[in-house]
């Protein structure tokens, strides 16, 4: 069964007004990349773009895409993913939720989530980490040190299934050990048929609460989250939350070149092909 990748695109933000459309990044509108980096991902069957506003559905319409209208009163993607795939008749498709700011995930990440998905390993919900290596361990304690708040780390047992995530660094190392036991996780889930139904209709936990991390909710209820171990090739993981993010987005694009030859959802890779990239 192919994978749908929703992605959950809002007009409104504090920090950044409109930008699914109003951050252009190296000329190209932001929903637009991320739409064409999900429609080139190995596995993907469908994209759908999760909206409750009528620019943000015309202009995926006139890419050629599939643009569902959802409720204002949606509290986060994950709602909103939720209601447009009921509303695309969808529900019962594997499903991954592909954040419409993380303007530089390369399709292979989310085609490794898909791959995931097809495995029977009986997890409710899959998602992607990234193994630090020494370099970028110290570069993410002085991170914390100086009192950033970005960049969650997870835990998970030898079958890879999550144990806890936190914005603390985890584990604890007493000692440096090569390879380090630290994955910075990122911020994309894919949901069997079923489980996003009863994810969303939980509360959040006080674990929840206290990190800020919805992903927790899935454990305080006894939800397996598998953990993929991803390899980003010598990219960067980057979002766009204001204005100087789109800045440093396109700065990355210029040292490490484009993940696309083209944003018009052309550009369709064979795994095979991107395994040798």
């Amino acid at each position: 069964m192919s994978v749908v990748a929703v992605i959950p695109a809002r007009w409104g933000s504090s920090r950044f007004p409109g930008k699914p459309l109003e951050a252009r990044v190296a000329g190209v509108a932001l929903l637009q990349r991320v739409w064409a980096l999900a429609k080139a991902a190995p596995g993907v069957g469908e994209v759908l773009v999760a909206t409750d506003e009528p620019r943000i559905r015309d202009f995926v319409e006139a890419l050629g895409g599939r643009a569902v209208m959802t409720d204002a009163a949606c509290r986060n993607g994950t709602e909103r993913m939720h209601q447009a795939l009921a509303r695309a008749g969808l529900a019962d498709r594997p499903a991954i939720n592909v954040q419409g700011d993380a303007v530089l995930t390369p399709p292979w990440v989310v085609g490794a989530l898909a791959r995931a998905l097809g495995e029977a390993d009986g997890a409710d919900l899959v998602t992607p980490a990234v193994r630090l290596g020494e370099a970028a361990y110290r570069r993410l304690v002085e991170q914390k040190r100086a009192g950033q708040v970005g960049g969650t780390t997870v835990t998970f047992d030898r079958q890879g299934r999550a144990l806890y995530f936190s914005k603390q660094i985890i584990p604890f190392l007493r000692d440096i050990e090569t390879p380090l036991p630290v994955f910075r996780h990122i911020g994309l889930y894919g949901f069997r048929p079923g489980a996003l139904e009863r994810f969303v209709s939980l509360e959040p936990g006080p674990l929840e609460r206290a990190e800020g991390l919805e992903q927790l909710r899935a454990l305080e209820n006894g939800m397996t989250v598998r953990v993929v171990e991803v390899d980003y090739r010598g990219r960067t993981h980057w979002s766009i939350d204001s204005p100087e993010d789109r800045l440093v987005a396109e700065r990355l694009i210029a040292e490490e070149g484009e993940l696309l030859a083209a944003w018009d959802g052309s550009a369709r890779h064979r795994e095979e092909e991107q395994e040798k990239t």
